[in-house]
């Protein structure tokens, strides 16, 4: 097991990476021990990792509650988050209670968000058991559920105590889920860190290949990045907002074409590729550059055109992009491989060209 920390004044918290965590009780004692704790889960992870957590969480001295949601990002509404504080309210959990977070990123955000909204505010515990959740959402606090007009439209930011990434779960993770992680992992590497860019390029078929090392490597360093960059700026008041590169158009798609259709690692992997395109055209990076990040995406198994909606529909649905301001449309553009940019003086005109070139 290797440990990292977030740091965050007295909000910090570690993330436990490694072999077997799920059984660990002595990774949750510290939280959980005379508590009443629900277990937030869907029916897919339940089967495989329900059991053992609730016996961990039981030997640290808790008593557990599992509650159960539809797997996809179609849970991710009104109708689910209530059913979850109705389970919270019924199971009686007090402040004092937990909650914990079984599962991929839809399950973090969701119960993150109840967490953070129940009884005006409760500790949880994020146990990511998908490689999109334990290289990104898991990590930074953001919680959230979906809106029609746009994803991740309600929420607010509430840190986790502890993420554990027991990278043994991904032995039963579908071969598309895996690669919708990887995206996000591509995503690191482009705005934060290009020796980890060129490492990808050289090892992604290892990760395809789910070679243990490989994928323990890739959530580390994933997590090492992520976590640097919510230390300097918890907020995504300037700097962050660069891991939302290629999200602006990913999030469109994941809206456009109906929530759960695309994965959100294919809708992000696309917007990438959109995302790279735009820098191009702004002046800010070389089309050779553009056509290694496109490489790499295809190499990874992931999609490199968008869905085949109208320019002007993609451009509607980015107006509800949390980045916006005065008005104004802000992209992360790459200004070299490696290294990213936040812009908001970009021409409509680019972004609408953006588009078409890498649409289906």
């Amino acid at each position: 097991m290797q440990t990292l920390s977030v740091a965050l004044g007295e909000r910090s918290y570690p993330i436990h990476i490694g072999t077997g965590l799920i059984g660990e009780p002595r990774l949750f004692a510290p939280y959980v021990a005379g508590k009443r704790v629900a277990v937030v889960s869907n029916p897919v992870v339940a089967p495989h990792y329900l059991g053992r957590i609730e016996k961990s969480l039981s030997q640290a001295g808790a008593q557990t509650v599992p509650v159960l949601i539809e797997d996809g990002e179609r849970a991710k509404d009104w109708k689910t988050l209530d059913r979850v504080i109705d389970a919270l309210l019924a199971a009686h959990l007090r402040r004092d209670s937990l909650i914990v977070a079984l599962g991929g990123g839809v399950v973090g955000d969701l119960a993150g968000f109840a967490a953070a909204i129940y009884q005006r505010g409760v500790p949880y515990l994020q146990v990511p058991t998908t490689l999109l959740a334990q290289v990104d959402s898991s990590v930074g606090g953001k919680t959230a559920i979906n809106h029609a007009r746009g994803k991740n439209m309600v929420g607010v930011f509430h840190q986790p105590l502890a993420v554990v990434a027991d990278v043994a779960t991904l032995n039963t993770l579908p071969d598309r889920e895996l690669r919708a992680g990887i995206a996000e992992i591509i995503k690191h590497g482009l705005v934060l860190d290009l020796q980890f860019l060129e490492w990808l390029e050289q090892h992604v078929d290892k990760l395809l290949a789910r070679d243990a090392a490989a994928l323990a490597h890739v959530v580390l360093r994933s997590c090492e990045l992520k976590a640097q960059v919510v230390a300097a700026d918890e907020r995504e008041a300037g700097r962050r907002a660069i891991l939302n590169f290629g999200h602006t158009f990913g999030h469109a798609i994941e809206a456009g074409v109906g929530y759960g259709e695309w994965l959100h690692g294919e809708a992000v992997a696309a917007g990438m590729v959109m995302a790279a395109e735009l820098s191009v055209r702004a002046g800010s990076l070389r089309s050779e550059d553009a056509r290694r990040v496109k490489a790499l995406i295809a190499r990874a198994g992931l999609p490199v055109r968008g869905p085949k909606l109208a320019a002007e529909r993609y451009l509607e649905l980015m107006q509800v992009d949390k980045k916006a301001t005065g008005g104004r449309l802000r992209f992360i553009l790459l200004d070299g491989l490696g290294s990213a940019t936040l812009r908001g003086d970009l021409d409509p005109l680019l972004v609408h060209e953006s588009i078409v070139a890498a649409v289906q």
